[in-house]
């Protein structure tokens, strides 16, 4: 009992326990729903294109918070802006207001909220309901396209035709509705059998049974139709247009059983015969067009049959030379056939062997008549062997020839583009006339080509030629010169050019070279580096002024062949690139010094000229004539002061020769190395005989007249009579080679004395003087003239070799002071004009 009681206890304390959790689990459930309400409707199922009373009603809505307030729904969402849908305010009520369709939209989602009247905010709000649209069967399955074009080819196997077709149904996916089943309704013609194979529930194949014939149908129509499952059914149809290709599905046949041609022999001759085939096939297919071959008859490959493709001729023509002896008659039998393979209607192509295929063959007889054969040279090419440089005359080939038909045989050269070679008319035989050259332009990779020709005495003559390579072997004929001769050498970037060789010979009698300078002076400033190679390399020892240098080279080939070669180079600076840059012109400016003896020059031209417009007339000039010493104007070729002595150089009257000075004279042969000693003359004596000696040179201090150019020309007088001599100098004055910086300075009745005497008196006088010399007894120390440049007192002037603008610089203070001679002209010419009130 005590266990009863106790399995009853527990009993009632577990159904208790239950209870308690019941109760909480309750609670807990209204709390949750409560604190957050939110309703989702189920779909509502609306039937597309339904048949009614519109506005229809397809639900009620309605909210567990509205009971005992002023409430009304508003709805939102798809189709209610467009009025399809709307809502009882108070009821809740949803209305359609007109058919839908699925095709276009298959769903609508709505929400609606609940607002109270009196506050107007929301007593609930975001619940939603969703409108499903129920397919209905009103679309056929369409075909696309409707109207199918398909080209077919007559050798088709029975199968698959080219030929898809392709059905929409735009009712819903996977139901009656949207199944479809193809159908051929109807083709035209009949035969062979067309049907359908359904690949999907949208596409089909067409498929045949049979064989296409081009010849009896060239175009069939067959009608589909398309019909889906739905209630009720639907369906469409399409049109597929079927072009039937034609193939080869007859074979080619000769036109004629046998042809004949005849040709000569030993002759290459393109269409020699024609022969011609019929084909029902279509023309300028591959089923029409012809193929021509040799059965028999051709084994040796003397004939050649090709298909025209205009007219499907077969074309026959003689390709390869042979020779017959007697006029013979050859036997060619030809086959045809398509380029494409012939199809028979019920046996498959790839099961078919190509002999089962129907070929038609004719014979050709071809007449081969006899004719002069040609000279057979043993050989066609020969080739030979020599070596370059030998002398002319040398035999290098006599031809072997046979001819069956002749005896008589000549040969002529056909080709020998240099004419290094002859050959005898009779025997063939080949000589040069000429030394052979390998670095001829004639000779192409070391081999000289001649042809010549064997010539019968047939009718008419046949003729054989012979090709004979002359391979020449090289010597060393050819000194390795300079590709550049003047090569630049930018000093601003580099040291160094290279030196390019080029040799015509070929190894080894060319590179490497060797070079080396032919001058050991110019080691100090150049070296060669590399001095060994295919080129070499010009360096500079050290950094060398710019300008042309000339550096004399020897290059050396692998046989000790040497040739010396001069290399100018240029050094330049060539800027930033690989170019000598041009010289910029000097410019020149005139200094303040010059800018001060310009315009002395022209005060002074001023003031002569006033001096003759204001009268200075002849007794002004005649007083200054009759003054003498400083306040005489006298007519002076030099500004500055004067030397009182000159050494005077020593001639003597006869050359290491013998020869007089006088001789030397005539001949112009007289040179300074010939020197005569000279004693001093009394100036006044003989002043007047130096000044004529003075006006008969020129510039240059050349004698102008009866032929005294040798000797003035040797003693070096420049334009104002001074001995240039080379080394010649004296106490006070200095003589070189220069003819343009000798001084010479001369008494004054010497300078006035210059104009009295003519060029053509100065050779007579010079003459006359010299023979007086040479006739006293071989001593002229009293006879020769003694050369002053005395001038009296000296000028306070610069000489104007000293006037430059090195030595001057700004001090023009000379200017103040320009001489008594100056001084005494101003005055005369002063006093003149004074009185005639002229201003300067």
């Amino acid at each position: 009992m005590r266990i009863i009681s106790l399995l009853v206890l527990v009993a009632l304390a577990a159904v208790a326990e239950s209870c308690k959790h019941k109760h909480k689990r309750r609670d807990k459930r209204e709390v949750l729903v409560r604190s957050k309400r939110r309703w989702v409707l189920s779909t509502i199922e609306l039937e597309e294109e339904k048949e009614g009373t519109y506005p229809m009603v397809i639900s009620q809505m309605f909210n567990d918070k509205t009971p005992g307030r002023n409430h009304k729904f508003m709805i939102s969402g798809d189709g209610v802006a467009e009025g399809l849908f709307t809502i009882d305010e108070t009821t809740g009520t949803v209305y359609a207001h007109r058919p839908v369709d699925r095709e276009k939209k298959e769903s609508y989602h709505i929400t609606f909220d609940v607002i109270d009247r009196n506050t107007n905010k929301d007593i609930d709000r975001e619940l939603a309901f969703d409108v499903a649209v129920k397919d209905i069967n009103d679309n056929p399955p369409i075909f696309h396209p409707s109207v199918i074009i398909a080209d077919v080819d007559e050798n088709s196997q029975p199968g698959y035709l080219p030929a898809q077709l392709l059905a929409f149904d735009a009712d819903q996916n996977d139901t009656d509705n949207s199944k479809t089943t193809f159908t051929v309704l109807k083709q035209n013609p009949i035969e062979p059998k067309i049907g359908l194979l359904r690949l999907s529930d949208r596409m089909a194949q067409l498929t045949f049974e049979g064989c296409f014939d081009y010849d009896k149908v060239k175009q069939y129509e067959v009608i589909v139709e398309a019909k889906d499952h739905g209630t009720p059914t639907l369906s469409s149809t399409a049109v597929v247009t079927l072009n039937i290709h034609d193939k080869n599905s007859h074979p080619p046949k000769f036109k004629m059983r046998e042809y004949r041609g005849e040709a000569f022999e030993l002759t290459i001759k393109k269409d020699v015969l024609r022969v011609s085939v019929e084909d029902k096939d279509t023309p300028k297919t591959d089923g029409w067009r012809a193929e021509y071959f040799f059965i028999k008859g051709n084994e040796e490959g003397i004939y050649k049959i090709e298909t025209d493709p205009d007219t499907n001729e077969g074309i026959l023509s003689i390709v390869k030379e042979k020779n017959y002896k007697l006029t013979t008659n050859n036997t060619l039998q030809i086959g045809v056939k398509n380029v494409e393979e012939l199809f028979v209607c019920g046996k498959p192509l790839a099961s078919r062997p190509s002999n089962d295929q129907p070929l038609d063959t004719v014979n050709i007889t071809m007449t081969m008549i006899d004719a002069n054969d040609p000279p057979e040279f043993e050989r066609q090419i020969v080739e030979l062997y020599t070596r370059e440089e030998e002398k002319p005359g040398q035999l290098l080939f006599t031809p072997k020839v046979h001819d069956v038909d002749s005896k008589n045989i000549r040969y002529e050269l056909v080709e020998d583009p240099a004419g290094w070679m002859k050959i005898n008319g009779k025997t063939g035989d080949l000589r040069t006339v000429k030394t052979l050259d390998r670095e001829s332009p004639y000779v192409k990779d070391n081999v000289y080509r001649v042809v010549m020709a064997a010539i019968d005495d047939g009718q008419p003559p046949a003729t054989s030629t012979c090709i004979i390579n002359v391979n020449l072997r090289d010597i060393n004929d050819h000194k390795p010169s300079l590709v550049n001769g003047h090569l630049t050498l930018c000093g601003n970037k580099d040291n160094k050019v290279v030196v390019s060789v080029e040799d015509m010979d070929a190894h080894p009698y060319a590179g490497p070279f060797s070079f080396s300078l032919a001058d050991d002076d110019l080691k100090e400033l150049w070296k060669l580096e590399p001095a060994f190679g295919e080129e070499g390399g010009l360096v500079t020892q050290n950094s060398l002024p710019y300008g042309n240098y000339s550096v004399p080279l020897k290059i050396q080939d692998q046989q000790g062949s040497t040739k010396e070669e001069t290399l100018e180079v240029t050094i330049c600076n060539c800027g930033e690139g690989d170019v000598c840059l041009a010289k910029q012109g000097r410019s020149v400016s005139l200094g303040p010094a010059g800018i001060g003896l310009l315009i002395a020059g022209l005060l002074l031209m001023l003031l002569l000229v006033f001096a003759v417009a204001c009268g200075c007339g002849p007794e002004p000039f005649k007083q200054l004539e009759e003054e003498k010493g400083n306040e005489t104007l006298i007519n002076y070729c030099e500004e500055g002061g004067v030397s009182a002595n000159l050494a005077v150089p020593k001639l003597s009257t006869k050359s290491k020769r013998g020869m007089s000075v006088l001789d030397g004279i005539k001949q112009g042969s007289l040179k300074t190395s010939q020197s005569i000693p000279v004693t001093a003359y009394n100036i006044e004596k003989y002043n007047s005989g130096m000044s004529t000696m003075n006006s008969g040179f020129d510039h240059r201090g050349s004698v102008m007249s009866h032929g005294m150019q040798g000797v003035m020309s040797s003693m070096g007088f420049d334009r104002r009579g001074s001995v240039m001599s080379h080394g010649m100098q004296g106490p006070n004055y200095t003589m070189s080679s220069n003819n343009t910086n000798h001084n010479w300075r001369g008494s004054s009745n010497y300078q006035r004395s210059r104009s009295m005497y003519g060029t053509d008196r100065i050779g007579d006088y010079l003459q006359g003087r010299l023979l007086a010399a040479a006739g006293n007894n071989g001593s002229h120390d009293t006879h020769l003239p003694y050369i002053y440049a005395d001038e009296g007192e000296g000028s306070v002037c610069l000489t104007l070799d000293q006037l430059s603008v090195s030595n001057l610089g700004d001090d023009l203070q000379f200017l103040d002071n320009l001489g008594p001679k100056f001084k005494t002209l101003g005055n005369i010419c002063q006093q003149d004009i004074q009185p005639k009130t002229v201003k300067l």
